[in-house]
């Protein structure tokens, strides 16, 4: 259990990170930095559902 609630705190680590390099690199005028933070993000989004999901099957 431990870590999965680890695995939560970094998940959500990569998500803000991601989201504060969408914003530095949109000020910066480079869309292909934006592209990969916002491809990160989406792949941060995406494994994080999956650990809320196997927690909800686990509480069961």
């Amino acid at each position: 259990m431990r870590k999965k609630i680890f695995l939560n705190v970094l998940f959500n680590l990569g998500i803000i990170l991601s989201i504060f390099g969408m914003g530095w690199s949109f000020n910066n005028n480079s869309p292909l930095v934006v592209a990969f933070f916002a491809a990160t993000f989406v792949a941060f989004i995406y494994v994080k559902i999956q650990l809320l999901k196997t927690l909800k099957d686990f509480k069961k």
